[in-house]
């Protein structure tokens, strides 16, 4: 009886069984008024359809609100597609040129929100809809009259009809993960006192964050696209997945495990405490940030009572000696490592505190744009992540380009060839239509598998009831129940099998032909499916593990350029006499690369079929050009925060630059070997003298007595660190990189 009750509340719960349930209300009815009532096949043909455009396909997440606003949205784009649609459909001059470039813009505008991502094959079945079904001028107004009437029933049923809860898959992991990190970084502070917990009792907590913050990023990439839209809090929120990796990274460092000064400590336990009330804010948005501001100033008093402790740390004597350099480097360590992880955290809260912020903005804040003092607007942020895409070697791109040609193809073949039911034809291309060959292949055995099991199980309906009206309207919300449930609860073929056996019913109530309509349907959709695999083999013959290569080498090549443009600011930085322009554009390219990283490992996630190298090593590379970037953000805002002390430091800038294309040069390497075009470069060893030489170099501004000159010498020695930080990644990125040279795709396989 328990398993019964649980299995119960599962499917009462589940986003596929609700649509399912809603559509299986809602379709045959409005079927019926426009068909039955007011007695307008096309009235009653796009209500049916329009149902499963605005209920099946599509289920927006978020508050009521943002869920109403999102479906009004979808109403009225998918009705302007449908006039377009209807215009064009008797002209294939204009029809296929004008269907290619709206399913590219459908398509690759998901880059842009989850929102629009979802929403896609609802706006494509409009139109397709449309242009299929030929017809003149005069059949607007009842197509756009039977779309209305689908939007006003659905509209009611998403607001009345069993609402889904709102859902917010990324706030709880991010909060339990904030949770963890603080508990280990207050563990850590009471470590550097020389107490805190037993060696074995710190690892099951470092173990444990680790745990926490990997289930973050597993249901962050669980989805085909980001699961995150275009609104404020949603943009905020998605950047902490970054950050709070990069957290986990540091406090995993050993240096954890030495013990600090006391300054030192406070700081970390500093840092925890903000982490704290992050999770806090997060948690409970409707809180004051009060708590989180006196966190951060408590943060902030501690590490400037590092930086004046670091200067104090100088042995006398010159550091070149290799030993001496050792030992001072070695002390400096946990000062670094807390000045590092303060930085993120930094940034946690900065985008927590905007994350609520906007969610607390009344309905006319919202309506106007207004936005949160540092963000982005919407139009701004969709245009970046757009433009991250209008790329070569961009997935999505690739993608879109191959469903709108698909598409048009597919325009062409049914206004050219004697198909009855050219809807399927179009239909039957998209259906199929995936990131590689292989798959679309895979796809098309399915769909043309799960139309015949379909087909025999409609036939059979047919002929047992002899088309008998009144049982196939009885038949039609089980059949649209059955429809929506198969795809997600059994396998994508039932869900072919389920939609065949639904359309067969609705066709033959509008016009019966029996079981014959289920065998024109086979015919529409295997040509609709041979012109799909034309397309993936035309248009992209590699399959998504060699675009993830690239997308790794493209990431990892911007990446190390943006860390040695943000050493080249910092090293002009130093002298103080004067401000450099900000890397901007190397910025806005390593952002962009890692976007495309990004989408094409959701991609290579997505793919059926094997993946021959582990999972946990794509993801060591991947995460490994976050670290990169984010160590650069880090460089420029130690560099931004007050104006450095005039001083001739030439040679520290010398040092630093040489070290910076040294590590750049290795990135490099990497990307090519990751590419496949030149073997996995080793580790390049710590090199204590250059950092024995930075140190003299800056020793008599430690040594000064001049608080503003001894600060900027520790920002000299903190950004050598984060170089370093680069440097010792290097190491974790050897295995994986050599296992990705040694499963090197074969041309045209995925």
């Amino acid at each position: 009886m328990r398993l019964t009750s649980g299995a119960v509340k599962r499917l009462w719960t589940d986003d596929a069984v609700r649509r399912a349930a809603r559509a299986a209300v809602v379709a045959p009815s409005v079927f019926a008024i426009g068909l039955e009532v007011i007695g307008n096949v096309a009235i009653g043909t796009f209500a049916a359809i329009g149902v499963f455009c605005l209920l099946l396909l599509v289920d927006f997440g978020g508050p009521m609100h943002e869920r109403i606003e999102a479906e009004v949205g979808l109403i009225l784009a998918g009705g302007a597609l449908i006039a377009v649609g209807t215009l064009i459909s008797r002209h294939v001059a204009l029809a296929a040129p004008i269907t290619a470039l709206i399913a590219f813009l459908i398509l690759f505008s998901g880059v842009v929100s989850s929102v629009l991502a979802s929403a896609s094959i609802s706006l494509l079945l409009a139109v397709i809809l449309a242009v299929s079904l030929p017809a003149g001028p005069d059949q607007v107004i009842p197509r756009l009259a039977g779309w209305g009437l689908a939007a006003g029933a659905s509209l009611i049923a998403v607001r009345f009809l069993w609402p889904a809860p709102a859902r917010d898959p990324l706030r709880a992991p991010t909060v339990a993960a904030c949770r963890e990190l603080a508990r280990t970084l207050h563990a850590g502070a009471e470590i550097w006192r020389g107490g805190g917990p037993s060696d074995e009792s710190y690892t099951a907590m470092l173990d444990q964050a680790d745990r926490v913050v990997a289930g973050l990023h597993r249901g962050f990439l669980a989805t085909p696209v980001r699961p995150t839209g275009l609104s404020t809090a949603a943009r905020t929120r998605v950047r902490l997945i970054d950050e709070l990796t990069w957290i986990r990274d540091v406090v995993r460092h050993p240096t954890a495990r030495a013990t600090g000064t006391e300054a030192a400590a406070a700081a970390k336990q500093a840092a925890g405490d903000v982490l704290d009330e992050a999770a806090t804010l997060l948690e409970r948005p409707e809180t004051s940030p009060d708590a989180l501001h006196a966190a951060h100033r408590r943060l902030d008093a501690a590490l400037s009572r590092v930086g004046r402790e670091t200067t104090e740390m100088l042995p006398e004597g010159r550091m070149a000696d290799e030993g001496r350099m050792a030992t001072f480097v070695s002390a400096l360590a946990p000062s670094f490592r807390v000045q590092e992880v303060a930085y993120a955290i930094r940034l946690v809260a900065r985008d927590v505190e905007l994350s609520v912020a906007a969610e607390r903005r009344t309905w006319f804040q919202r309506f106007l744009g207004q936005q949160p003092g540092g963000l982005a607007g919407p139009l701004s942020t969709a245009r970046e992540r757009a433009m991250a895409h209008l790329e070569r070697h961009s997935t999505w791109l690739h993608n879109s380009l191959r469903g709108a040609v698909g598409v048009a193809v597919a325009v062409i073949v049914v206004h050219y060839t004697d198909v009855q039911h050219s809807f399927w034809v179009i239909f039957g291309t998209l259906a199929v239509l995936r990131s590689n060959a292989l798959a679309t292949g895979q796809n098309a055995v399915r769909a043309i598998l799960g139309t015949i099991v379909g087909f025999v199980i409609g036939s059979v309906i047919l002929i047992g009831f002899d088309t008998d009206i009144t049982v196939l309207w009885a038949l039609l919300p089980v059949a649209v129940l059955m429809a929506g449930i198969a795809p997600a609860l059994v396998s994508f073929a039932a869900g072919q099998a389920a939609f065949t056996v639904t359309l067969l019913i609705l066709f033959n109530i509008i016009k019966p032909a029996g079981w014959q309509l289920g065998l024109i349907r086979i015919e529409d959709i295997a040509i609709g499916v041979g012109i799909s695999l034309l397309v993936g083999l035309l248009l992209w013959p590699r399959g998504a593990r060699k675009e993830l290569r690239n997308a790794l080498a493209a990431a990892y090549a911007d990446s190390s350029r943006y860390l040695h443009a943000a050493i080249a600011y910092a090293a002009q930085c130093c002298d103080g006499t004067a401000r450099p322009p900000v890397p901007t554009a190397e910025a806005q390219r390593a952002v962009a690369a890692s976007r495309r990283l990004d989408d094409t490992f959701r991609t290579y996630l997505s793919e059926r079929g094997a993946k021959p190298m582990p999972l946990a090593q794509i993801t060591g590379l991947v995460n490994g050009v976050a670290g990169l970037r984010i160590a650069a953000d880090a460089v420029l805002d130690l560099w931004q925060r007050g104006r450095p002390a005039a001083g001739d430091r030439a040679a520290a800038r010398s040092l630093l630059l040489r070290t910076s294309r040294d590590v750049e040069h290795w990135y490099a390497e990497l990307a090519d070997s990751i590419a496949g075009e030149r073997p996995t470069p080793a580790p390049a060893p710590p090199d204590l003298v250059a950092d024995g030489q930075l140190v003299d170099a800056v020793q008599h501004d430690l040594r000064s007595g001049d608080d503003g000159a001894a600060s900027t010498a520790v920002r000299v020695i903190w950004t050598a660190d984060h170089i370093d930080a680069a440097r010792r990644l290097e190491v974790s990125l050897v295995e994986p990189a050599r296992l990705a040279e040694q499963t090197k795709p074969h041309a045209v396989t995925g």
